[in-house]
C-alpha cells in the first residue's frame, strides 16, 4: 500500500492554473532559478561561513547503496549542509521548524515529531502535521511566524526555501541546515544528516541503513526483471512537457526501478520538447500527474503522441507521484511503485512500514 505524498513544498510540476500542479511547477522553476544549473553548490549567504560541498554520489542502478558512519559528535555541533555551508548548532534542538514535507517526514520517522513547531502549507504526512502551525507557503517563509515559534533549528530544502529567506533566518541567529539531494544515495545520506543535526545521529544512521538495505533488494529484483525499457516519467504536459532532469534523484530512481529514463539530457533542465520525446520513443509512460487528473486516455489523444510505442501498446501507467518524488523515509515505497509501473507483475520483497511518531 502506497501513501500519498508530494515533493518539497508545492511540488515540482509545471504551470497549471488554479490547481495544485501550478504550485508544483512554481516550485520547480524556483528551484531552477536558485540552483542555477544542475546540482551546482550555491554560495553561502553573506556573513555565513561556507565551504565547497562534496560531490554527490551518482550510483548506477546495479550499484549497491552503502550506509554512512554511525558516529555523531556532541553539541555544540558544526556540520556542513548540502550547499557546502558550515552550520553551528549550539545545543541539541528542542524546537525545530521544517520547511519541506520530506524533511517533516524524516523528523517524524526519527522520533522528533514532538519537537516540530512549524511546517509548510504543503505538509500532509503523517496526519499529525495538520495540528502543527504553518510558517511557510509556496510564496515563501513567513518570518514573523518563524520567529514567534522560537526555533533553535530550521531545516530547509534548496529551491523550496529561497536563498533570501534562508539568509534572513540566519541573520536572526537561527541555525538553518539546507538539504538538496540529487541522487538516491544523497537522499539517504540526508536522512542521516537530519539525525545528526537533531541529536539523533544513531537513529538517523540506523534508518539510513534500513532504507539502504531495502532499496538494494528492490533494485536487485527490478533490474533482474529483464531489459530496461525506455521510460518517460511525466510530471506535467499541460503546456510545456516536464520530466525529471537528468540530475534529479527521481531519474536515479527510474534506473534503480529497472527502467532507462528519458530526460532533457541537460543538467537542471526539466522541460523536454515533443520532438525529443517522440525521437526517444518511450516504451513505458509513467503518469506522475495522474493525481491531478491526467489519464492514459488523455495521453493517447494528444496530437503527435500516437506513434510512441508506449501509446500504441497501452503502456501508460498512473503512479502516486508523492512517494516517488518526495526525498524522505518513504522512498522505498516510491521505488516499489516505480518498479511495479515499469515491470507489471513484478514480485517484490515485503517490508514493514516506517513508523511515524506523533507529537
Amino acid at each position: 500500500m502506497h501513501v500519498a505524498r508530494s515533493g518539497p513544498l508545492a511540488d515540482r510540476h509545471s504551470p497549471r492554473s488554479s490547481s495544485r500542479a501550478a504550485l508544483r511547477v512554481a516550485t520547480l522553476l524556483l528551484a531552477l532559478a536558485v540552483a542555477g544549473c544542475a546540482g551546482a553548490a550555491a554560495p553561502a549567504p553573506s556573513g555565513v561561513p561556507g565551504s565547497s560541498a562534496p560531490g554527490s554520489a551518482t550510483g548506477s542502478p546495479s550499484a549497491a547503496l552503502a550506509p554512512g558512519s554511525p558516529e555523531g559528535p556532541a553539541f555544540p555541533l558544526t556540520l556542513t549542509d548540502d550547499e557546502g555551508t558550515r552550520v553551528t548548532i549550539p545545543a541539541a534542538p528542542s524546537r525545530i521548524i521544517s520547511l519541506a514535507p520530506s524533511v517533516t517526514e524524516t523528523l517524524f520517522a526519527l522520533g522528533e515529531g514532538p519537537k516540530v513547531v512549524g511546517v509548510t502549507s504543503s505538509d500532509d504526512y503523517p496526519p499529525a502535521v495538520k495540528s502543527i502551525p504553518q510558517v511557510a507557503t509556496y510564496t515563501g517563509v513567513e518570518t514573523e511566524k518563524v520567529v514567534a515559534a522560537q526555533p533553535d533549528l530550521v531545516i530547509a530544502w534548496k529551491g523550496i526555501t529561497s536563498t533570501t529567506d534562508i539568509a534572513t533566518l540566519r541573520s536572526l541567529g537561527i541555525p538553518v541546515v539546507v538539504l538538496y539531494a540529487t541522487t538516491v544515495p544523497a537522499v539517504l545520506r540526508d536522512i542521516a544528516l537530519v539525525g545528526e543535526a537533531t541529536g539523533e545521529a544513531a537513529a538517523g544512521t540506523a534508518l539510513e541503513a534500513t532504507l539502504t538495505g531495502e532499496m538494494n533488494q528492490v533494485t536487485a529484483a527490478a533490474t533482474a526483471a529483464g531489459p530496461a525499457p525506455r521510460v518517460f516519467y511525466e510530471l506535467d504536459a499541460t503546456k510545456t512537457i516536464y520530466t525529471p532532469a537528468p540530475d534529479d534523484f527521481t531519474t536515479d530512481m527510474i534506473r534503480r526501478a529497472g527502467g532507462s529514463p528519458i530526460t532533457s539530457g541537460i543538467a537542471g533542465v526539466y522541460s523536454i520538447s515533443l520532438e525529443r520525446l517522440v525521437a526517444a520513443d518511450p516504451q513505458v509512460i509513467v503518469l506522475g500527474d495522474a493525481s491531478y487528473g491526467t489519464t492514459a486516455a488523455d495521453v493517447a489523444a494528444r496530437p503527435g503522441w500516437e506513434g510512441m510505442t508506449a501509446v500504441r501498446t497501452h503502456a501508460i501507467r498512473p503512479i502516486d507521484d508523492t512517494i516517488v518524488t518526495r526525498p524522505g523515509p518513504r522512498i522505498v515505497e516510491g521505488l516499489e511503485a516505480l518498479a511495479e509501473a515499469i515491470h507489471p507483475g513484478l514480485t517484490l520483497p515485503s517490508f514493514p512500514p516506517i513508523p511515524m511518531g506523533a507529537p
